[in-house]
């Protein structure tokens, strides 16, 4: 495989959400996954998970963000710079989303979820189911994410 490689892939389902662009952060947001009816029968068996791994399209994030290779996580200039890998933002080269969500319903080929963090018409890629051999006990992570989770856990709850 050479780096001049192009890969291309077909949404296998769209993002349909009433919510802002600053709601959809809002991890009790529900929201719908309308999958492409030629996909329709790989949904037989996600109705018997609770979760979901959900990985879509940022399609509203600019050309330029994508040239972006290090950033302050969060946007907060009191954490320390690090490159776009080692941090959960849209600023980077294929702008990716990937959030686990709790599936609450299928009907036919919509999914109703909670806690999906995509705009409305956002391409969805790619769904898979979560199970419990994907939890890690105790994952290293820096300090500077500890230091958010401290001020997560400070915050009053929706």
């Amino acid at each position: 495989m050479t780096s001049q490689q192009k890969v291309t892939m077909k949404p296998v389902g769209y993002v349909r959400t009433q919510a802002s662009h600053a709601e959809v952060k809002e991890k009790n947001r529900i929201c719908e996954i309308e999958i492409q009816p030629e996909f329709s029968a790989a949904l037989d068996g996600v109705a018997d998970y609770s979760h979901l791994y959900v990985l879509f399209w940022l399609h509203e994030v600019p050309e330029e963000n994508r040239m972006t290779l290090k950033v302050h996580p969060r946007g907060r200039a009191d954490l320390p710079l690090v490159g776009v890998f080692a941090a959960r933002t849209n600023h980077r080269p294929n702008p990716i989303g990937l959030t686990v969500v709790e599936l609450l319903k299928v009907k036919g080929n919509v999914l109703t979820i909670r806690g999906l963090d995509a705009y409305n018409g956002s391409p969805v890629l790619d769904i898979k189911p979560y199970d419990y051999w994907a939890i890690i006990k105790e994952p290293k992570v820096p300090n500077w994410w500890r230091k958010l989770d401290a001020e997560k856990k400070n915050e009053p709850q929706l």
